[in-house]
């Protein structure tokens, strides 16, 4: 626009003087249709309207096919459109117009450049360095296109040429140590960043590229001697101290590997995928893990307060070590962060429902749906803490839309049809209740804790009791070890009256595990049907100290009589 602008003001000054006195000139007038729509395209540029713009200048060519001016901003409109092939079209054109316009030229330079036409961006960029020699941008762009176009020693020139004019400098030196390297010229390469590390000496670009170099030279003595350098220079070098620290652990010096893996986890520029990938990897490669590393989780969760990973990877350790409690802190704090990665709700569901966390449990299952509302496992694991807050009907409705997403898994099916059998007998649909449990055994017969399940539900409810006894036949021969089965067996001999027999299954419950609430009530439960209602009366009160959620066992100790518990 200024290049027109210039024209016009040029041509005004020859119409008011009139012709020369030595040579008559004739100017030709520029034609006012030109005029308004160059202006006009001017205008539409302006304002953002780039396809409008782009019409008025259009109609500018079809009345001068000569203009450069024009062609130049048409390429600039359909490169803000992104339009390359359009825009170097037309800037080609601009140039060919006025082949003596620099600015033409450096256009074409970069847009050959950028589009890997390197030979004739090097042609514009010869022609640019030779109208500016001195113009530092120009000599890069130079450089950089020689050496796309794999001209190695002409672009080490054209660096050379650089440094003329601005001195040494970090990024050429190190730009000419690699040139040098693919020319096989060692030597050379190794004399420009000793020569620069004369004037920057603890420039940690050059002492890398260094150690780089060394190692890939197998030179390991030299390359630790220029890495302990390169950490003086640069004490926040988080990959300096990982590279001491594995050298080091290659080494069998553990206890020297762990002090810079902690330098380096204290550093910014690692990152936490690096420390997870770290972690990860000694979590999986040892079998005892060494106390430092519990430095190392800690310092990853303390400069990553606000990374799910940080918080999961601690619990992952946390859970190695046993300590369930802060694994489950950390697999919950996870969550706070990201709640879009199903392997951390899952350990976090089943942990509490290890843990018997059924408020929790149902709690945050239902949660997780939010999120995952198509795994099966999160249904079942609703189904279960729904259950045990007797809360049947939301536990029926979550375990009949999971058993939708489940795909050929019988064991799991066998478990939704169970919970099932647990929500009908919770709403003593006992029909709706044995078929689901006839149904969970018939996909799993093998379940000895399905087996279990249905057979002390069949006790409760007092139906079915030889049925319910038939399904503990195993006990005898394959869970002797087992209390739970051995109580359920206890607990329906009970129901059918065989007090003695009942006697001897509870007290091998009781002492395989006499902190159990239920087996210390059951206890109690035995003796007062066996005549010693003061040992019962004691034997329920412990029960109760223990946390028996058993509603009548408060009814039992008061009244010092035997009623069927209610859950």
């Amino acid at each position: 626009m200024m290049r027109f602008i210039f024209s016009l003001v040029l041509t005004g000054l020859l119409f008011s003087c009139g012709t020369s006195k030595k040579k008559e000139t004739v100017v030709k007038p520029i034609d006012p249709i030109y005029i308004t729509a160059f202006h006009e395209a001017v205008r539409y540029k302006i304002r953002g309207q780039f396809d409008e713009s782009i019409k008025a200048f259009e109609k500018c060519l079809t009345l001068r096919q000569d203009d450069d001016a024009v062609y130049y901003a048409l390429s600039q409109l359909h490169l803000m459109k992104n339009e390359q092939e359009k825009s170097s079209d037309y800037i080609q054109k601009a140039a060919k117009a006025d082949p003596g316009n620099i600015w033409y030229s450096q256009e074409l330079a970069y847009m050959y450049f950028e589009t890997g036409n390197y030979p004739e961006a090097i042609r514009n960029f010869e022609k640019l360095v030779k109208h500016e020699p001195r113009n530092v941008e120009w000599l890069y762009g130079y450089a950089e296109s020689l050496v796309k176009a794999g001209k190695i020693g002409d672009a080490i020139k054209a660096y050379d040429k650089m440094e003329d004019q601005i001195g040494k400098h970090p990024e050429l030196a190190l730009q000419k140590f690699k040139l040098y390297l693919q020319l096989k010229q060692d030597e050379k390469a190794l004399n420009e960043i000793n020569v620069a590390r004369k004037e920057f000496p603890q420039d940690p670009q050059l002492i890398a590229a260094l150690v780089d170099y060394y190692f890939q030279k197998g030179k390991e003595e030299k390359a630790v001697e220029m890495l302990q350098e390169l950490i003086k220079a640069d004490p926040e070098n988080g990959r300096a101290h990982l590279a001491l620290a594995d050298i080091y652990r290659q080494k069998g010096q553990q206890k020297k590997a762990y002090e810079y893996l902690i330098k380096a986890f204290a550093c910014p520029d690692v990152s936490i995928d690096n420390k997870m990938q770290i972690l990860i990897n000694i979590l999986d490669n040892s079998y005892k893990i060494d106390p430092e590393v519990f430095e190392l989780v800690e310092l990853t969760v303390q400069n990553h307060p606000f990374e799910a990973k940080a918080h999961s990877i601690r619990g992952d350790y946390m859970l190695r070590m046993d300590r369930d409690d802060e694994a489950l802190i950390s697999y919950k704090e996870a969550l706070k962060y990201d709640k879009s990665i199903f392997p951390i709700w899952n350990q976090v569901l089943v942990m509490l429902y290890q843990n018997s966390d059924f408020i929790g449990l149902y709690n945050d299952s239902k949660e997780c749906l939010n999120y995952f509302s198509t795994q099966p496992q999160v249904y079942l694991l609703l189904g279960v803490g729904a259950n045990q807050l007797k809360k049947y009907d939301e536990a029926i409705d979550g375990l009949k839309t999971g058993l939708d997403y489940l795909v050929n898994d019988k064991a799991i099916e066998a478990e939704f049809n169970g919970q099932l059998g647990e929500a009908y007998f919770g709403k003593k649909e006992l029909i709706k209740a044995k078929d689901h449990y006839d149904k969970a055994l018939k996909l799993d017969p093998k379940s000895t804790l399905l087996k279990n399940n249905y057979a002390y539900r069949l006790a409760l409810a007092k139906t079915d009791l030889d049925k319910a006894l038939g399904l503990l036949d195993f006990v005898q021969v394959s869970n002797d070890q087992s209390p739970h089965f051995m109580d359920t067996k206890g607990f329906i001999l009970f129901q059918m009256g065989k007090y003695p027999e009942a006697k001897t299954f509870f007290e091998r419950a009781y002492k395989l595990n006499p902190k159990d609430k239920v087996f210390v009530e059951h206890m109690g439960d035995i003796y007062f049907k066996l005549g010693d209602k003061d040992l019962a009366v004691e034997l329920w009160k412990e029960a109760k100290e223990k946390g028996s959620v058993n509603q009548v066992l408060d009814k039992k100790i008061e009244k010092k009589e035997y009623y069927d518990p209610i859950y």
